[in-house]
């Protein structure tokens, strides 16, 4: 589901230019996020599997280089000819990356047949609902549409940034605690 939600994702479509060859990497790729997150935070999905949200916890919103050796070979494996492109992106997301605690909403993803029935919002509200109130939330978003949905939510845009010199703009936004 979250290689179809993001099948036309600029950030995605920096990292593997190919439609065929995204296509056919995306399903790893989020597969192995969906691991790595679930370790270090908490993956939600709503109950037909139509969304869902994967969120680092407080302190553990970069993947540490003991994961990072632990699984390189099936992340260079799932990256192939991407790898530059993909770190450039990683690199530049954790340069963004706030100072201090907070929870980092790193994936968030509504099948494209089910968009526009209320189920990414759903997939969000659950997780904001366990962690508001405490700590900030962060997240990043490639895609402009995506700033008015976030925003409705109660997240504001703190900064905007591009990949390199070519690659994807990039909007941060955090949602303050409460």
């Amino acid at each position: 589901m979250l290689a179809r939600a993001f099948r036309d994702d600029p950030a995605f479509a920096y990292i593997f230019p190919d439609p065929v060859e995204r296509a056919r990497r995306l399903p790893r790729l989020f597969a192995l996020l969906y691991d790595s997150d679930g370790r270090a935070g908490m993956r939600l999905l709503t109950g037909g599997g139509e969304a869902a949200t994967l969120w680092r916890a407080p302190g553990k919103a970069h993947v540490g280089r003991g994961e990072m050796l632990r699984h390189a070979v099936p992340l260079l494996a799932t990256l192939g000819g991407a790898v530059r492109r993909a770190m450039a992106v990683g690199a530049a997301i954790d340069a963004h990356m706030p100072a201090g605690e907070g929870w980092y909403l790193h994936v968030a993803g509504c099948d494209p047949d089910a968009q526009g029935r209320g189920f990414g919002r759903q997939a969000l509200q659950a997780g904001l609902s366990r962690v508001a109130g405490r700590l900030p939330c962060y997240l990043e978003t490639a895609t402009e549409r995506n700033i008015g949905f976030y925003a409705s939510a109660g997240f504001t845009v703190t900064g905007e940034w591009r990949v390199g010199a070519d690659g994807p703009v990039f909007w941060s936004m955090l949602r303050p605690p409460g």
